[in-house]
């Protein structure tokens, strides 16, 4: 299924995210969405078993129909149409009861669909009310319903459970792949304009007073050019000056854009874990660091936050500075030090500068990713 907009208590595949659903995580959501149809074909065999006749082609269209009933849900969930949603679900609820006399037992499998897709769109306590009664449906109804066999009904009950917490945890895995993506979106905005504005503010600091003094040097040598050349020389020899400063000074505040700096990835982070909801505890000074070391720092830090904010599922991040080493450490779920690309690659940058990375779990819980400068 898609997936949505997201509310407390989580949803499952079945919520939609309107705004990005060409991911990678569409697809999967997809993907999975598309196996939930096992279920009807294993309604199926029970139609094959307690049918015949007409009553097995009434059942297997039955099927079809939930089938499409269930297929149209996932659509209308990608586009957020919420109240067809809900007609959807109970259209196809309805044909799960009317499958029911000619598939027996079999058709509560058809629970393990409908309840994901329900609990998809409630809030609070209701979801596990609803994974609760679907299970004591399934072990429940056959042994209300004469000649229905009660052996399946501990298994559909398992199915129920299983398939909600799946779709579930996909579900969650899903929305906090989103909220980075948002967060980081977020925050690359804010980057951008803070640079917008540093370049501004730079420019008009350092041509102000420039382009000032150009354009008074000019004034006077143009005065100064008929009867006192020598003096009007003087004067755009100066103004010549002026201009490679100015130009050499622009140069110098654009080209800082796109590096990495220890201060920008300081005030970037800050940001990042702010919008995650974890608390900073980030150096506000980092002068101590000589400069041939800042930019390998600020690379650090953008890793250590990054995957704080991606794996950590931490309640507080900090960065520890010294003239020699980083720390960025948190209070998240630890764990080994996987491969991974942004890993790997800071390991390589650190190899190349002379450094030693170290990455792994923290005392008394939580990782840690620490840098050693070169002596």
């Amino acid at each position: 299924m898609g997936s949505g907009h997201v509310r407390p208590g989580g949803g499952t595949v079945t919520d939609v995210e309107s705004q990005d659903s060409r991911g990678p995580d569409e697809r999967r959501r997809l993907l999975l969405s598309l196996g939930m149809l096992c279920y009807p074909f294993l309604t199926g065999a029970g139609v094959a078993q307690h049918a015949s006749g007409a009553g097995l082609v009434a059942g297997y269209l039955l099927l079809v129909a939930v089938s499409a009933c269930y297929l149209a849900i996932v659509v209308a969930s990608m586009r957020a149409r919420w109240r067809a949603y809900w007609w959807l679900l109970a259209g196809m609820t309805a044909l799960a009861v009317l499958v029911a006399p000619l598939a027996h037992e079999n058709a509560l499998i058809l629970v393990a669909v409908i309840v994901p897709a329900a609990v998809a769109r409630v809030d609070g306590q209701a979801a596990p009310v609803l994974v609760v009664l679907g299970a004591a449906a399934c072990v429940g109804v056959p042994r209300l319903v004469p000649g229905w066999s009660t052996g399946p009904g501990w298994y559909f009950a398992v199915a129920v459970v299983f398939t909600a917490l799946l779709v579930h945890t996909f579900s969650r895995t899903a929305t906090a792949n989103r909220e980075l993506r948002e967060a980081r979106a977020e925050v690359a905005r804010l980057a951008s304009e803070a640079e917008r504005n540093r370049i501004a503010r730079d420019l008009h600091d350092l041509l102000g007073h420039s382009l000032t003094a150009i354009t008074v040097k000019s004034t006077l040598a143009r005065r100064l050019a008929a009867g006192a050349p020598a003096a009007a020389l003087a004067e755009m020899e100066s103004v010549e000056r002026l201009s490679r400063q100015a130009l050499a000074d622009v140069r110098a505040a654009v080209s800082g854009y796109r590096d990495v700096t220890l201060a920008g990835e300081l005030a970037r982070g800050r940001e990042l874990l702010r919008a995650a909801g974890v608390a900073a505890d980030l150096p506000t000074a980092y002068d101590g660091v000589p400069p041939e070391r800042q930019e390998l720092f600020g690379w650090v830090v953008r890793e250590g936050l990054t995957n704080v904010v991606r794996h950590a599922r931490a309640g507080r991040c900090t960065v520890e500075l010294t003239a020699s080493s980083v720390e960025v450490r948190d209070d998240g779920i630890g764990g080994p030090a996987g491969a991974g690309s942004g890993l790997d690659g800071l390991r390589a940058r650190v190899a190349a500068a002379g450094g030693v990375l170290t990455a792994g779990p923290a005392r008394p819980r939580g990782w840690s990713l620490r840098v050693e400068a070169p002596a």
